[in-house]
């Protein structure tokens, strides 16, 4: 019995120790993009793909997303002739599998799991200032059904945990918007300058934010403000601002852990990245990154590693960093393509 006891406790600890994590990452520079394992130890890069039709010009892959099924990822392709796309691909096989064009500049972007619409805002980063919109595609025919008109330069392309809900920040005119993912109409919006309940049109925001993401409860939303140097915490009911904490220099991304007890946030301009303890309230770990500008970063869904990508400076090559969570340390990098961009996390495997 105690070596039958044994063998199988052999068996589960080395099927702990075998589990794999895949992250997705576009380098923007390099019109390529990245699939890449961690085994726990080291994250190596196992697929290398170029993207986008036109060889002579630089394409731009900005954001990426995976389906909730892991069968299909999505990529933004920001610049066109005038309007960006998004491109269609197989897990399976990373082939193309369908397009279809977007605004100006197409950016971040994700699916929700109640309409299985996909939900991608239009940064307009090369047109004029004006009010932008979110478009709405339908993933299985890659048709746009609709745009919706949010603020200057929207960003953050995130849903609510139950998918009934789309939130996104206007860069410039400094407002969070929550639109209604099934009768797709803007529901509310919130200016993160005054904490009111209006519009602020052709108004430049001082705290410029630049990523939104719900807590795993859908009660509150973190948002990056990057000109300020804070993280906004809005409370979803009472639809207003309820603390800020100041951050380090440019924060930019931000990820909520799925168990709700941290939120990590890459710093811009700092070439950082900072843990926070939502239940200590305070910043636990600033970590410096690999290289200079942290761009993106995903959770594990067992709350263990964060990925981050860093862009690098120049020719430099852009580089994921694998962070634990539980050691608050810089386990792992592994290069990748030029300014890396927008990350996604995949599975987990044995």
């Amino acid at each position: 019995m105690k070596r039958l006891n044994l063998i199988l406790f052999l068996l589960i600890f080395n099927t702990v120790l075998s589990q794999d994590y895949y992250v997705y990452v576009a380098a923007e520079s390099d019109d390529q993009v990245s699939v890449l394992k961690f085994d726990g130890k080291d994250i190596t890069e196992t697929d290398r793909l170029s993207v986008g039709v036109m060889p002579t010009e630089n394409e731009g892959p900005h954001g990426i997303t995976i389906d909730p099924n892991g069968k299909y990822w999505y990529l933004t392709l920001a610049h066109g002739s005038p309007n960006g796309s998004v491109v269609k691909y197989s897990t399976e096989n990373n082939e193309p599998l369908s397009k279809v064009e977007l605004g100006l500049f197409p950016a971040t972007m994700q699916i929700s799991k109640t309409t299985g619409l996909l939900y991608v805002v239009n940064f307009n980063l090369h047109g004029l200032m004006k009010t932008s919109t979110v478009s709405v595609v339908d993933p299985e025919y890659m048709v746009e059904i609709t745009k919706i008109k949010t603020g200057i330069m929207p960003h953050g392309s995130r849903m609510s945990p139950d998918g009934n809900l789309h939130y996104s920040v206007a860069m410039m005119s400094g407002e969070l918007f929550e639109i209604d993912a099934i009768d797709l109409s803007v529901k509310r919006i919130l200016s993160l300058d005054s904490n009111k309940h209006h519009r602020n049109a052709m108004h430049h925001s001082k705290n410029k934010p630049t990523w939104v993401t719900p807590s795993p409860s859908g009660k509150e939303l973190y948002i990056a403000g990057n000109g300020s140097n804070k993280i906004f915490i809005v409370d979803v009911e009472e639809w207003k601002v309820k603390q800020t904490i100041e951050t380090g220099e440019g924060p930019y991304n931000i990820a909520a852990s799925p168990d709700g007890k941290h939120i990590i946030t890459t710093l811009k301009n700092e070439g950082a990245v900072s843990i926070w303890s939502l239940d200590k309230g305070k910043q636990i770990s600033k970590i410096k990154t690999s290289t200079n500008i942290p761009h993106g970063v995903v959770i594990s869904p067992d709350n263990k590693y964060a990925f981050v990508s860093v862009e690098g400076v120049g020719g430099e090559a852009g580089k994921v960093d694998v962070i634990s969570l539980e050691k608050l340390e810089l386990v792992d990098s592994a290069e990748v393509g030029k300014q890396a961009g927008g990350i996604a996390f995949w599975k987990i495997s044995d």
